[in-house]
């Protein structure tokens, strides 16, 4: 029987967390310099009914204020870091992708993907039907085959893929960006247990890893603060500071082998310092990759 959990729509709980997401897009999109490019991101920001306007442009941000225009430069430098990411999977012959908790992302849609790509999004029912009422509405088309696996991640989620047309023989290529912070420690541990089981050897996985301290310090910054305020909700309270085993040394004790890399250390690669002390705190975020040599 499955558990009954608490479901959440695009303008609230974690739902509400992938629509600021997808306003930092759409103002890192409007740059003369722009990291990452989503034709769609402003788009969401329009059609929901968020608690309080959220900036669509770059322009917008004067009036949102500082913590939305430093934010968005931030997942900027992690949106284009897990595109690189897929763009090198696909190229080691990787046609399968699973996107958890996928929230408004649209790579599906703005990636270049391999002939036969087969894409998984996992995510709420609710966040997955407003995305794709957006799209449908931009006339967006899917550049490989995209599936939605309408389940929370709390459940079985790892039969809900299959019976979404999964393979676990195929190589996978995985992303969890954004998510790590909202799951309790073994919840945490179990998804990588789910991850693990389902992956062929030559799978890869991407993370955004944030330690515990580095969470209390973004909950405690002032700009972040004041982000909270222009969000209108504080999404610190959603995250878990438990205290979990480190994903990287899980995986290593799992057979898999792991490189890391800070998203300052990933801004500086892209030409953009993050030396401000707001983008001190944000860049100590790790970007981890990992591949299972052996099955």
């Amino acid at each position: 029987m499955c558990a009954v959990f608490e479901q959440w729509d695009i303008t609230s709980s974690v739902g509400l967390t992938a629509l600021g997401v997808a306003s930092a897009r759409a103002v890192e999109t409007d740059r003369a310099d722009p990291l990452v490019s989503d034709p769609y991101a402003a788009a969401f920001v329009r059609a929901a009914d968020s608690p309080r306007p959220l900036p669509a442009r770059l322009e917008d941000t004067s009036v949102a204020g500082d913590g939305w225009f430093r934010h968005s430069r931030y997942l900027g430098v992690r949106s284009r870091f897990f595109d690189e990411y897929f763009a090198a999977s696909t190229a080691a012959g990787i046609h399968q992708v699973v996107l958890l908790a996928a929230g408004l992302d649209t790579r599906a849609y703005r990636l270049d993907w391999p002939d036969g790509c087969e894409l998984y999004e996992v995510d709420q029912p609710k966040v997955l039907a407003f995305k794709r009422t957006v799209l449908d509405e931009q006339a967006a088309s899917a550049r490989c085959r995209r599936h939605e696996v309408a389940t929370d991640l709390r459940d079985d989620w790892e039969s809900a893929l299959l019976g979404a047309g999964f393979d676990p023989r195929r190589p996978t290529a995985w992303l969890a960006e954004g998510l790590l912070p909202y799951l309790p420690g073994r919840a945490e541990e179990g998804l990588f247990e789910v991850i693990h089981r389902l992956s062929a050897a030559g799978s890869r996985l991407a993370v955004e890893r944030a330690s515990i301290d580095r969470l209390a310090t973004l909950r405690d910054h002032p700009l972040f603060r004041e982000a909270f305020e222009e969000f209108g909700a504080d999404v610190s309270q959603l995250w878990n500071a438990e205290p979990r085993r480190d994903c990287a040394d899980w995986l290593r004790s799992a057979g898999w082998t792991a490189a890391a890399e800070s998203a300052q250390q990933a801004g500086q690669r892209y030409g953009l310092p993050m030396d401000d002390p707001f983008d001190e705190v944000m860049g100590t975020a790790t970007l981890l990759t990992a591949t299972r040599e052996h099955g």
